[in-house]
């Protein structure tokens, strides 16, 4: 009769233990990463911009020939180009909501301006066009601010805009 030395380790036991606490690890890291997000708040999740004025020359927002293209293929794209164009110091103060602030590196929505990126991004365009509204009727960047904290930009018709 053969005796199992003490020493002997059954290894298909220990890996299923050992892959029963690595579940086990990540399943608690999910349930710590779904409680958690409870607290998080979007309404403070503002994008980038600057509470000031610019204190230096700014990047020229694109105009003229550069405003063609594939990039320019509706009139309503060039339109925000050339409201945009009006506003450079309120852009400056305004944040961007499709964050491109985390994906590109604008430090404000005056940035989308500088490329074509505003061009492609319904975001960008409809905030860009309320900014210049809002400004046409008097408001301060902040005043505008606040109310593209607000969600109000997204009620904007890029097809109905006109200068």
């Amino acid at each position: 009769m053969l005796l199992a030395h003490p020493f002997t380790v059954d290894m298909p036991a220990v890996m299923i233990g050992a892959m029963k606490r690595l579940l086990g690890c990540v399943a608690l890291v999910f349930v710590t990463l779904a409680a958690s997000a409870q607290f998080s708040d979007p309404a403070n999740d503002v994008p980038a911009y600057n509470a000031a004025p610019p204190s230096h020359p700014l990047p020229p927002i694109l105009k003229g020939a550069q405003l063609t293209g594939p990039n320019f293929s509706h009139p309503f794209q060039v339109t925000a180009y050339k409201m945009a164009a009006k506003i450079p110091g309120v852009l400056h103060q305004e944040p961007c909501y499709c964050h491109c602030d985390r994906a590109m590196g604008h430090n404000s929505l005056h940035s989308c301006f500088e490329v074509t990126h505003g061009a492609e991004c319904a975001t960008c365009m409809k905030e860009g066009v309320y900014s210049y509204l809002e400004t046409k009727k008097g408001r301060t960047p902040a005043q505008i601010r606040a109310g593209i904290e607000r969600g109000e930009w997204e009620k904007i018709d890029l097809e109905a805009i006109t200068m």
